[in-house]
């Protein structure tokens, strides 16, 4: 058998599909999303005996074909399309030994559309602390199928499924039901309109709003509008049938099934009494979260520092190694530091995905998602979107990537566009360094004013995203089914093989994803910082050697006047002096505005362009604070950094889209440039009014 054959992996959420998709496909795998939605499409390539390759596609998880949302649609348009490149040979579905009831109404359903379907019952090694015992021989005959008793956590079963899987056409395609009988004669009168047409196909395109690729639209079209029944009457048909299909899965479970209630009992019960309480659940929450950013600060600092001096070293290497020449210059002060600042992100983006996927295989975010519900549903949140709004404390980037699983559009895009007003890590250098130049250094009550103003900062930022999701919702006009169901997952210990290939493939998703652009505009702010238009910038040396003729400078410092007077007379520097009148107004000078500009590329790159400008080496940190400190408003007199022009400046990097890596993160997870640049519009236009404000009443 020379042909690849192409699985579909289908279940109910919480079944433990990734884990058979894991130890099916191993790191064989790739995530991407389905062309021209954002839903996320999962594929690998399992062997099986004898050299045949299995495509392997987790689809998104269901209960029933009955689609509600996106990513369930997803699932329907590939099992009804039979020209699609990925129509399943054979479709394998996973269900979760202590769910088997539920999970049996979406294998019968798929049994009816005749695609050789296998039953994998996942999670044997809870069978017997469950006290639950299964006849398969019976199972197999009345299920009209092949079933593969699995446990990942044990490595069991995955063998004999991957025989079932290579000998697919040995399984059976008879329904387990017949369907029609809910109304003998409306289903008679549909196969006469179509009597080429499966009968479960026909009643599944009626019923369902899908599209469905490169199937024949005017056939589609014309089943479709075969509606001699009412939507309420259709609705009554999808409930009898529904009935219909828990009939047959009781009777078959009577024998097929037998569970001991005395062993069944556990301490699921009384930990979500605690972790779901009105008062203990948050508290819990809090602490849990608390301890997790912590870690990622601590944690990540050391390889982070690591990768910074690394790439910092290579340019320098770069630099003294390599001729002299423009391409030198591009080497070591764009590329190298492009690729530097997307690495640097790597441990934060790592350890971040990796306390998500072990919160969400341990059971425990699902009782989150449910506790925040109730408070993010009044701003048209869905309680999924907590997980974003406070991931990104630490980057929005993975924060953005982690609102894939929110089902509503509506819900996710608002969750999106709101979450970069969260304070994240990047925003901290430029808030510490301006706080120490402008707030005292003095206590109240034992609390330092300078630790309480960050910490306003950070609730300014989270307040700022929930108001805004709060108006977003009242103007998006985007008809999005809105309804939350959650499901209470059991608790049980993350399979660290599990974990390890999330944090993986979260990973590269952002290196490979929003990498290229983050590597691509540096090098364009590179090439405007490090070329100018004129002679004040060609015959830079000569000048600046001139004007300090009289002074006894050290070759370092007269290396830095250049190369400050460079930065003034570059493209980036007349950029920042174009900027200047605009600025003006919220207390800054074109240092700051240059400052600004560069720091498009990322937030922190704020402190490190004023320290260039500054004439001072970036390490020297406190050199850097002396030298703000000294500068001089050229308009008011006095100090250009004092309280008003500070606030102006912290409230201005709290609210502005100062980070062309959000943008495309953003722009890749709407699959759209209209929302990134509406998010980059709106939030630096209420930066800067803001910044206006308190500028002008606090001066």
């Amino acid at each position: 058998m020379s042909k690849q054959i192409n699985v579909a992996l289908i279940g109910n959420p919480n079944t433990g599909k990734t884990s058979v998709f894991n130890a099916l496909t191993g790191l064989n795998q790739k995530v991407g999303n389905y062309p021209g939605i954002t839903v996320e499409k999962k594929e690998g390539i399992c062997k099986l005996p004898r050299g045949v390759k299995a495509h392997i596609i987790d689809l998104p998880g269901t209960y029933s074909l009955n689609a509600s949302s996106l990513d369930e649609n997803v699932v329907i348009e590939l099992l009804l399309n039979k020209n699609d490149k990925d129509f399943p040979d054979i479709a394998v579905v996973v269900s979760d030994v202590e769910n088997l009831k539920r999970n049996l109404l979406l294998f019968t359903q798929i049994k009816d559309l005749e695609i050789p379907t296998v039953l994998v019952i996942n999670m044997a090694d809870r069978m017997n602390y469950k006290g639950i015992s299964l006849d398969i021989p019976y199972l197999e005959k009345h299920l009209e199928t092949k079933i593969a008793l699995v446990s990942t956590r044990k490595n069991q079963g995955v063998d004999h499924l991957k025989d079932l899987i290579a000998n697919y056409k040995d399984v059976s395609v008879t329904p387990c039901i017949d369907a029609s009988e809910i109304d003998a004669e409306y289903f008679g009168n549909l196969k006469k309109a179509f009597p080429n047409q499966l009968l479960y196909k026909l009643w599944l395109v009626i019923t369902q709003d899908v599209n469905f690729g490169k199937t024949d639209r005017n056939e589609i079209e014309a089943i479709a509008s075969f509606k001699t029944k009412s939507e309420s009457e259709l609705k009554r048909l999808q409930q009898k049938e529904t009935i219909k299909r828990y009939q047959f899965i009781n009777n078959v479970l009577k024998k097929g099934q037998t569970i001991d209630a005395s062993q069944a009992k556990d301490l699921r019960a009384r930990l979500d009494r605690v972790l779901t309480h009105k008062v203990w659940g948050y508290l819990i929450f809090f602490v849990i979260l608390l301890t997790i950013f912590q870690a990622i600060y601590d944690w990540s600092s050391v390889p982070m520092d690591f990768i910074d001096s690394v790439f910092a070293s290579l340019s320098e290497w770069t630099n003294d190694k390599l001729p002299a020449g423009a391409f030198t210059n591009l080497l070591a002060d764009g590329i190298i530091p492009g690729l530097g600042g997307i690495v640097i992100f790597i441990p934060q983006i790592a350890f971040l995905f990796l306390f998500i996927a072990v919160l969400e295989e341990s059971g425990y975010m699902s009782r989150v998602v449910f506790l925040m519900d109730r408070v993010m549903r009044r701003f048209g949140l869905s309680g999924k979107s907590v997980v974003p709004l406070i991931s990104g404390t630490a980057c929005a980037i993975p924060a953005i990537m982690a609102t894939r699983n929110i089902e509503s559009w509506k819900e996710r895009l608002i969750t999106i566009l709101v979450t970069p007003f969260t304070t994240c890590s990047a925003r901290l250098p430029v808030y510490l360094i301006i706080i120490a130049l402008v707030i005292p250094d003095e206590r109240f009550l034992g609390l330092s004013y300078q630790a309480l103003t960050l910490m306003l900062l950070y609730l300014i930022g989270f307040g700022t995203a929930v108001f805004s999701a709060y108006i977003l919702n009242k103007i998006l006009k985007i008809k999005s089914k809105s309804f939350f169901v959650v499901e209470m997952p059991n608790y049980k210990l993350p399979l660290i093989k599990n974990v390890a290939l999330t944090v993986v493939e979260k990973t590269k998703a952002f290196v490979f994803g929003a990498g290229k652009i983050i590597l691509a505009i540096s090098i364009v702010l590179w090439f405007l910082a490090s070329y100018g238009p004129g002679e004040d910038f060609n015959n830079a040396e000569n000048i600046v050697k001139a004007e300090y003729a009289s002074e006894n400078l050290t070759e370092d410092e007269l290396h830095q006047h250049i190369a400050s007077y460079k930065l003034e007379h570059s493209f980036i520097g007349i950029t920042g002096r174009a900027i200047e009148p605009a600025i003006r107004p919220l207390g800054y000078d074109w240092k700051i505005g240059i400052a600004i500009v560069s720091s498009f590329a990322a937030r922190e790159v704020f402190v490190g362009t004023l320290a260039t400008i500054y004439s001072v080496g970036s390490d020297e940190e406190e050199t850097i604070k002396n030298r703000m400190a000294g500068e001089v408003n050229p308009i008011l007199g006095g100090p250009l950094f004092n309280f008003a022009s500070g606030i102006s400046l912290l409230l201005f990097y709290a609210f502005a889209m100062q980070c062309m890596s959000t943008l495309a993160i953003v722009k890749k997870e709407t699959n759209s440039w209209k929302w990134p640049m509406w998010q980059l519009i709106i939030m630096s236009a209420f930066a800067y009014v803001v910044a206006l404000i308190a500028f002008q009443l606090l001066k």
